[in-house]
Order: C-alpha cells, then structure tokens, then sequence
C-alpha cells in the first residue's frame, strides 16, 4: 500500500510545543515534499516545562522555538494558549479549536491518542475529535463557517510507544533529519535531558522511530491509528 498526501491539507493538533516533532513531523515532512498543505496546531502555552536551571520569559521562548520550528518544515502555525497542566473539555476550549479547524480548513487531522501519558494529551485527543465533527456542523457557530465536510482523523502514537497498537505505519526514513532539525529548534526542552524527572528528547524520539521503523521494515517509521467514526474516516 502506498499513501500519497497530494492536495492534501493535515493538521497536526497537539498538546505542547514539542509533542508534534516526536510524533508526527515524519509524516508531516513527507507529506509536504508530496504537496500537501501542514499546520500544526499547539494548544498549550508551555509555560510550566522548566530546566532546572529555571529560564525567564518561558512561555516567550517556547513560542519562538515552535515558530522556528514551523518555518523550517513550511507549517502554519496555530496556537491556543491555554496553560500546561490546565487544559480542559470546556466551551471555550472547543471554540478554540473549532475555530482553528475552520480557519485552516484540513482535510486530514492527526491527533494525540486518547489514552497517552500526560493529561493534556488525552484532554486534546478529546477536544480534536469533537471539532473533527463540529467544525462541519452549521449549528456549531464560531466565527469563521463550516466547512464543508469533516476532516479525517489519525490517531497519533504514545510517548515511548506503550499502550499504542498500531493500524498502520508511515515509512518516514527520508526524514530524519527533518524531524531532528525541528526538535532541535526546542532549545528549552533539551536542556531538561539530565533531568531527573525527564528524558533526553533526541535519544528518545531516535529510539522510537527507529523501532517502528523494524516494525514495518523500514529504517524508521511513525504509526498510527484511524479513528473509525462516522465521517471521519477515509479510503486512501
């Protein structure tokens, strides 16, 4: 099977500022070269992912690194500025992202998966789903309009891979390097490497792309799941 994302539009919503370089930028990158239309979509502020060494004007910097980020991959770069550790199901937040939705208009989503590791994946896992569908629904208002049909929808793969079967993989092996670049603009979250309570991101995402990469027999890979709904799902 080989997908091709041409005229494809791909959003990529996710918690924090770095979660989409160690999930999906692969894919993102791939996708780009085959003609698709990225954006990347980052609901939390970053506010509270401190080194040790605790650093000034945080939230400033983080939203350098993930403007620098997308620029380098040729991403859109949609924020909602909501604090870490604090991201909830509510009104506010699904306009938020409804609205986001709307303005970019994707005809794919990838998203975090709902039973990842930290609280404020599993609450956007939640909130990409529900404006997968309200962002098509007329009655839903914001305001920008509907769009004229729901986008499709990927669950993206967990942190370290645990409790993640995936459905399928995206041979990613051509961009590495892509994927490294971009990580390698989040200068505030690599300098929690040594940490005690964090892991070094490099060493990390390397770990995972490459096992699923010999999962799928290719040098390295990213997986996902669809999300098999009503609307949201598409023939490839």
């Amino acid at each position: 099977m080989k997908l091709n994302f041409a005229q494809e539009r791909i959003l990529a919503v996710v918690a924090h500022p770095d979660d989409a370089e160690l999930l999906c930028a692969g894919t993102l990158a791939r996708a780009k070269s085959e003609g698709a239309v990225i954006g990347i979509c980052v609901l939390c502020r970053g506010d509270k992912g401190q080194p040790l060494r605790p650093l000034k004007n945080l939230v400033a910097m983080r939203q350098r690194e993930m403007t620098a980020a997308a620029q380098l991959l040729g991403a859109t770069l949609h924020v909602g500025r909501f604090r870490d550790g604090e991201l909830a199901d509510g009104r506010k937040e699904r306009l938020r992202v409804v609205e986001i939705f709307r303005q970019f208009g994707p005809t794919l989503v990838m998203a975090h998966c709902a039973n990842d590791y930290h609280s404020d994946h599993r609450v956007a896992s939640l909130l990409a789903e529900t404006a997968s569908w309200a962002c098509a629904s007329p009655g839903y208002k914001t305001r920008s309009r509907a769009l004229s049909a729901a986008p499709a929808l990927w669950w993206m793969d967990t942190i370290e891979m645990l409790q993640f079967d995936p459905a399928f993989y995206v041979d990613v092996s051509a961009y590495t390097d892509t994927k490294e670049k971009m990580l390698g603009c989040h200068r505030s979250q690599l300098l929690r490497g040594h940490d005690g309570n964090f892991s070094p991101l490099l060493d990390m995402m390397r770990r995972q792309y490459t096992a699923r990469g010999a999962q799928s027999g290719v040098a390295a890979a990213e997986a996902f799941r669809i999300h098999a709904a009503f609307k949201r799902t598409r023939a490839w």
